[in-house]
């Protein structure tokens, strides 16, 4: 969100509401414009396609082009209608959603109250296991609880037992296009979180009876968004996705005919494609060409701030990993800004918090002496924690991320007398996702966050939360979970703040993972494109890019 506050609803006013402000238009195309051009853009094969499970960039970025959510975000990052009338209520517990009239889904159905119940009702039931079910969780819709029965023995959700109900009872129909939703407490960011991917609708289609969705829906979803699904296409796993412009939305039409999502298994190999002309837009440019990007692509080279954080996570749930100290002592023994310096060319920033500085509530230096290189005071508190002495490091090979795994295994090998450090690749982003999900060992990994709202608590619940949607590491501390429970219920934006800095502090202590580096797109665009630019969420923003006829 680039050093913009984030959005707390009109706090502390009794009638909340969010309206849409003016009309869905079409701004026309430039001179010289191909409307019917299809664009490339790379991306990494997804983990996932249905909203309510996709949770990591890939997926997001085609999810994003198929739909659209009730809100989107402006320029300073506060949220506006999108497929939403208006979002309102009076005690922010009790919203009433209207949804615009005459929206149909890409089979031309129309887009009902039914849409987003139903959906909703999928992602929050506990057996299906989506990703993202931590969002009603979040919001605290009532009736979310019995969608999801505790296990009573304390040994995982694989035993806990079955729902008697799949719905939840805070979610009502008034009518075709109006829907209230009930929370089990006031909560100011409603709004906002429901801009998020989990959110989006779900058509008649997708349904092969109540609650259960048919198994070749993922592979050509049907959206609401500005672009369809290519027609006579399916997710090409490994390979691209195709969509093309759909000419019946009801929002602001792309000036482009489409998109192809191209998978890589490599930057470089995205990168290379870009220079031969055979690739349109990369977001993230290999680290190894940095250096030479502005000479290769002059004004084509595009640097932008982002909401990202990069960081190296612990499986806490593994003895070797069990011990604040040894995880500190760990974070302490890497030079951050040399990699930054060496690696990236200077182009991120050292992490010294475990939220962005674009989001309210960041701390400059919060994370202290944890995140300050000091090799000597490192060695001496790993040796007496008992720290293991050789740490594997597993990230994903299709996201460019080798040269600063190798570096900082060089720095902790040296700095902690390690007698081995090696970086362990995984082919894809989603197989390293689903390992860990898994609690397989595989090391300490790699991962990165992007913003699905601007908010200190989208840095802190879903990451950390013991049933943090991103949670990969197993960490649990319920001191956080209730204070970061106090921050998304508060009641102004100053005590939800307060509420998150103490949830922070404690992360600060327990250290389940390293904040390294707050980051930048890098991003690189063919000689034909034009109006390009990144959204907060480090996404093409589609209904601008044109092409040069």
């Amino acid at each position: 969100m680039h050093g913009r506050s984030p959005m707390k609803v009109a706090a502390g006013v009794a009638a909340m509401t969010l309206v849409a402000v003016g009309c869905s238009s079409t701004p026309p195309a430039g001179p010289g414009t191909n409307t019917n051009a299809v664009i490339s853009i790379s991306i990494a094969e997804p983990q996932q396609l249905i909203p309510a499970n996709t949770s990591e960039t890939s997926g997001g970025e085609v999810d994003n082009a198929l739909w659209t959510g009730l809100v989107d975000f402006d320029a300073n990052n506060k949220p506006v209608m999108a497929a939403a009338e208006s979002i309102t209520s009076t005690d922010k517990k009790v919203w009433t959603v209207k949804i615009k009239a005459g929206w149909t889904f890409h089979d031309g159905t129309p887009v009902t109250s039914d849409s987003y119940i139903n959906a909703w009702n999928h992602g929050a039931y506990g057996p299906n296991a989506m990703n993202n079910n931590y969002f009603w969780q979040l919001l605290g819709v009532q009736g979310y609880a019995a969608l999801n029965p505790a296990d009573p023995d304390g040994d995982g959700p694989q035993k806990a037992p079955t729902p008697t109900t799949n719905k939840m009872t805070g979610l009502a129909k008034v009518d075709d296009t109006t829907f209230t939703v009930t929370l089990d407490a006031p909560f100011s960011d409603f709004p906002a979180v429901v801009g998020y991917t989990a959110f989006y609708p779900l058509p008649d289609a997708a349904w092969e009876s109540d609650g259960v969705l048919k198994k070749e829906f993922e592979d050509a979803p049907i959206g609401n968004g500005p672009f369809k699904m290519k027609t006579g296409t399916k997710w090409n796993h490994d390979a691209n996705i195709e969509v093309e412009r759909y000419d019946a939305y009801k929002g602001t039409k792309p000036k482009i005919g489409g998109v192809n999502f191209k998978i890589y298994q490599t930057q470089e190999a995205a990168y290379a494609d870009l220079l031969g002309g055979q690739l349109d837009v990369i977001d993230s440019i290999p680290t190894a060409s940095l250096a030479s990007a502005k000479s290769d692509l002059g004004d084509r080279y595009i640097q932008k701030a982002s909401s990202t954080f990069q960081f190296l996570a612990f499986p806490t749930f593994l003895p070797e990993f069990s011990k604040p100290e040894v995880r500190k002592a760990i974070s302490m023994a890497i030079d951050r800004q040399e990699i930054i310096d060496s690696v990236f060319k200077g182009s991120q920033r050292v992490a010294d918090a475990f939220v962005s500085p674009v989001v309210a509530g960041y701390r400059k230096d919060a994370c202290g002496e944890g995140c300050t290189f000091n090799a000597a005071a490192a060695k001496a508190a790993y040796d007496a924690a008992g720290g293991p002495k050789t740490l594997k490091l597993t990230y994903n090979a299709d996201g460019g991320h080798k040269d600063w795994i190798d570096a900082t295994c060089n720095q902790l090998k040296t700095n902690l007398g390690l007698t081995a450090c090696n970086g362990s690749p995984e082919p894809k982003f989603a197989d390293m996702l689903t390992k860990t999900r898994a609690k397989q060992n595989v090391g300490m990994f790699r991962l990165g966050w992007v913003m699905d709202y601007p908010s200190m608590g989208n840095y802190l619940g879903p990451l950390y939360s013991t049933n943090g949607s991103s949670n990969y590491y197993g960490y649990s501390n319920p001191q956080f979970d209730q204070l970061v429970k106090e921050g998304d219920t508060a009641a102004t934006p100053e005590e939800a703040i307060a509420k998150y800095q103490a949830a922070e502090d404690i992360l600060i202590k327990d250290m389940p993972v390293i904040p390294l580096r707050f980051g930048a797109d890098n991003a690189g665009i063919s000689t034909r494109i034009k109006n390009f630019d990144l959204d907060a969420f480090s996404r093409t923003v589609l209904s601008k890019v044109e092409v040069t006829a």
